[in-house]
């Protein structure tokens, strides 16, 4: 069992928590907020109002993006679109110092927007200008695997060139080199990788340790203080783990089953309730003494109560990756991929994570990272060991109709 107890906090954390805790991501975090909002987005209407979007079943469809003249060469810069919360600042927060270091390199500017809150609500505003042909005034975006999956199906994507990317190649950590939605990486790389564990609070559990789904359905210890997530990636890729099962190869009568088994846990009131991010404040309090959480959300759970613990269980656990991406019909391709190159780069990547304390998806940054702060390197949660990283499965990429199928069934189940 991989666990994390910090024995104090270095000045760089409390003051990435301290800006954590002030602008929101410790009360709503970055993944939080997508995962609170995707079962809205993608139970029956969300769905409907992704076909009317146009994107296909989960088949290629639109081919590789028409080339585009690239304007690198005589264009110096780069328009960037993030997530909030998602970049390494400076303590005054005027300044983001990797993309600074960046521009004095290479001379190429960077415009970083922080505009995607939502990977549907920020597909709907660059649809359009991708459907049409069009540049959509962005030459990097950061989405979640399963949209960018449909954009490079769609077509709405660039093949990135290799020889631009030699460090990026060379230091992607083994797990996410070839995601079944862009095998060998031809078209993204992670930003950060996402992980879904399980959390407990020590003081609610008398201080026994929570390591399993099974515990979660079956303890009668935990009954109606176990809660598990609205993201039904996470909560039926860990379930079906519990089950023997592969996430990222199993069958409607498996998926069918797992379902069946956690409306058990509803109907015997094992299961307290389904969540968001508001889980947080419940394990943090005691009223869950236990649930299937995301690592994010654990690290800053643990900077202020050191009852919070996580685990990994020895069915494995579900990873998901938020990813670099060139659209169609971007300006500047070939100055966009020395950006992803440089995010790749050991010392770089050590001051991201530093910063988002997220899994970081580089191979050997733990050294860099160590320097940073070493609490920090020695946390599986943002550097995996190759012990917890064997464990990490992905959920596989569905169809449309096995989308609309599986998110009414959830939705049903978890009374959305």
């Amino acid at each position: 069992m991989e666990q994390y107890e910090p024995d104090r906090l270095s000045a760089v954390q409390l003051a990435a928590m301290r800006r954590s805790l002030e602008s929101g991501r410790g009360a709503l975090t970055r993944r939080s907020l997508l995962r609170a909002s995707g079962v809205g987005a993608l139970t029956v209407g969300g769905l409907a109002g992704l076909a009317g979007c146009g994107i296909p079943p989960a088949k290629r469809e639109g081919g590789d993006a028409p080339a585009s003249d690239d304007h690198s060469a005589t264009e110096k810069t780069i328009n960037f679109s993030n997530w909030t919360e998602y970049m390494d600042v400076s303590e005054d927060e005027k300044s983001r110092p990797t993309l600074q270091a960046f521009t004095k390199r290479t001379g190429i500017k960077v415009k970083y927007t922080e505009d995607i809150n939502d990977n549907v609500e920020f597909f709907g505003k660059i649809r359009p200008q991708l459907a049409a042909g069009q540049d959509t005034g962005r030459d990097l975006i950061v989405v979640t695997d399963w949209l960018a999956g449909r954009m490079i199906r769609l077509g709405w994507a660039q093949k990135l060139d290799p020889s631009h990317l030699p460090h990026a190649f060379a230091n992607l950590s083994p797990q996410f080199r070839s995601p079944d939605w862009d095998p060998g990486r031809a078209y993204t790389y992670p930003w950060t990788g996402i992980s879904t564990v399980i959390a407990y609070n020590a003081k609610a559990t008398r201080g026994r340790k929570v390591d399993s789904v099974t515990q979660l359905l079956d303890d009668p210890a935990l009954k109606g203080r176990v809660g598990f997530l609205t993201e039904m990636r996470d909560t039926v890729g860990m379930t079906l783990l519990d089950m023997g099962k592969d996430p990222a190869d199993f069958t409607d009568a498996d998926y069918d089953a797992a379902i069946g088994r956690l409306q058990k846990g509803v109907d015997k009131k094992q299961i307290r309730r389904f969540t968001g991010n508001d889980y947080t404040a419940d394990l943090d309090k005691g009223d869950l003494a236990a649930c299937v959480a995301w690592a994010g959300d654990v690290i800053q759970l643990q900077a202020g109560n050191p009852d919070i613990k996580f685990a990994i269980p020895a069915a494995g656990y579900i990873t998901s990756s938020d990813n670099l991406l060139v659209p169609a019909k971007a300006r500047h391709k070939a100055n966009a991929e020395k950006l992803i190159d440089y995010y790749y780069e050991l010392p770089v990547a050590a001051q991201l994570a530093a910063y988002i304390n997220y899994v970081c998806p580089v191979e050997g940054v733990k050294d860099e990272l160590a320097k940073i702060d070493p609490e920090l390197a020695n946390n599986t949660l943002i550097v995996p060991d190759k012990a917890m990283a064997a464990k990490s499965r992905a959920f596989r990429s569905l169809s449309s109709a096995e989308e609309t199928a599986y998110e009414e069934k959830f939705a049903k189940l978890i009374g959305a």
